[in-house]
């Protein structure tokens, strides 16, 4: 399920959204219309360094836990039953000293941090919290130096569901902060300086659903670096997510993560983004990768991509590597969801490396070797197995069988560039939307220049009425085809209906 950007690597009111219930789509009203300029401007959620103090005194009937006890949480936890609380007094808590001790849940616990309660696992312990009881609490606690492994998460190791984890700490832990499990709903927390990543909502078995991401900060993850150790890995980011069916994004402060800012990867489904700041991550702001349906709105996205973008314009790379990057990804109205399309609209793109690339590699799908996401199929073919030859070919796999990168429109953006702010003087102006020319495998019915001709004209994505300010160049079809202003608005191509340019704006 790893990222891969190259083929060899293998003013309009806004429409409503859809609602999916017994009584199939309704209407949702959208918000008010939002002048470009309007997106987020300051931190929505600067809690790392403000954190909310928990409760002073313990709450009636809370179990008290020591920090002077060894195991004490852990071993409280055991001798009680479900939906108790427990309130840890203020000071530094420890489980026992070896690699597997955790604290085990059962159903509807609540884990309530007094000022200054610390959850430490001294580098030793693996897991923090774990096992699958659902609609557990954790609140106003700090969680820091655990050891998971790579790929696993140190709260709710287990993704159990319906999981709340509001106004907490966790930090400089190993493998992610935070796993995610079904109905999951994280608020008003800091997930800081963890080694892979801030919250993996991955689930082995089972869904992922009603997720809500709300009113956090996402900062400084990735601290292993796991890019560089593990190159094309495709695993790290502030947040990555995997095959989640219904997500709310919003309010957040996503920003100085190594990667990715937000990731998902793989067959996720009905996205809402929306208001948040994410800024300053070493790679792309907002990664949508193989996946469908989603709403990306009044954002403010600024400064990202500048250490990735560089790195390959350095190294003589064509490819157009932005900040918002939609690989593969689409809108599909057969997939249940809110909307039946990728929308991303009245955000504001401000000195970053490079704008929004549309992609869709030819060679990618569902089982091609070409396929990162191996062994992963689209949600529209149930097995792999039937993405053969000679089936393939004709309809309706060789439509299905393809993650495609269609139904996107792009509206009422503000995007803004400054290249002496950048740091750049070509490759990082780039507005795109492109495939390779298909290749492989020899069997694939997808070769030639098939796909760079759908995803280009024929597959419905459109940029229109928005603002571009600096000197910005468009790329369609493939990376040879550089365009200015005018030529991406006129035929054949006759993008951005509606937008204006300002070459000298920008800077």
């Amino acid at each position: 399920m790893a990222f891969k950007w190259r083929n060899w690597a293998v003013p309009v009111a806004a429409p409503a959204l859809l609602a999916t219930g017994c009584e199939g789509p309704q209407a949702v009203p959208a918000p008010p219309t939002v002048a470009p300029t309007t997106a987020v401007a300051r931190p929505p959620a600067r809690v790392c360094d403000r954190p909310a103090a928990g409760p002073v005194r313990a709450p009636a009937g809370a179990v008290t836990v020591d920090p002077g006890v060894i195991g004490d949480l852990a071993a409280k936890t055991r001798s009680n039953p479900p939906n108790t609380t427990f309130w840890l007094r203020p000071g530094e808590h420890r489980l026992p000293p070896y690699r597997y001790a955790q604290v085990v849940p059962k159903r509807g616990n609540r884990y309530l941090g007094a000022p200054g309660a610390v959850l430490d696992g001294a580098r030793t312990n693996q897991y923090a919290f774990g096992g699958t009881a659902p609609d557990v609490t954790v609140r106003q606690l700090t969680v820091q130096n655990f050891v998971a492994p790579h790929n696993e998460g140190v709260v709710n190791h287990d993704s159990a569901d319906g999981w709340v984890i509001d106004r907490t700490t966790i930090q400089h832990n190993s493998g992610a902060g935070l796993m995610a499990g079904n109905r999951q709903r994280v608020s008003g927390s800091c997930l800081r300086d963890n080694g892979q990543y801030g919250m993996n909502a991955y689930k082995a078995t089972g869904r992922i659903g009603g997720l809500v991401v709300e009113g956090n900060e996402i900062t400084g993850n990735n601290t292993g670096d796991w890019e560089r150790r593990r190159p094309g890995c495709g695993c790290t980011g502030g947040v990555k997510f995997w095959a989640v069916d219904g997500a709310d994004v919003r309010g957040n402060w996503v920003h100085d993560n190594r990667g990715a800012g937000l990731w998902a990867d793989t067959n996720n489904n009905d996205f809402l983004i929306e208001r948040n700041l994410i800024e300053a991550n070493d790679g792309a702001a907002l990664i949508y990768e193989t996946s469908y349906n989603a709403v990306v709105r009044e954002n403010t996205i600024r400064r990202n991509n500048r250490v990735d973008g560089r790195r390959h314009a350095e190294r003589g790379d064509g490819f157009p590597f932005a900040t918002v990057y939609v690989s593969e990804s689409g809108g599909e109205p057969r997939i249940r969801a809110r909307t039946d399309k990728i929308e991303i609209f009245r955000n504001v793109l401000e000195d970053n490396w490079s704008g929004i690339t549309l992609w869709e590699n030819a060679d990618r799908f569902c089982n091609s070797p070409a396929n990162t996401s191996s062994g992963d199929c689209t949600r529209l073919v149930d097995k792999p197995g039937r993405c053969v030859r000679p089936g393939i070919g004709t309809a309706p796999l060789f439509s299905d069988c393809r993650w495609k990168t269609q139904r996107v429109e792009i509206h009422e953006n503000r995007f803004v560039l400054d290249k002496s702010a950048v740091g750049c003087t070509v490759k990082c102006d780039r507005m795109a939307v492109l495939a390779n020319y298909g290749t492989f495998p020899d069997w694939s019915p997808y070769q030639g220049e098939g796909v760079a001709r759908a995803i280009t004209h024929e597959q419905r994505n459109r940029w229109y009425d928005n603002v571009y300010l600096g000197p910005w160049h468009f790329v369609a079809h493939d990376p040879s085809r550089v365009l200015d202003f005018g030529q991406w608005q006129s035929l054949p191509y006759q993008q951005d209906t509606g937008s204006t340019l300002d070459p000298r704006a920008g800077g």
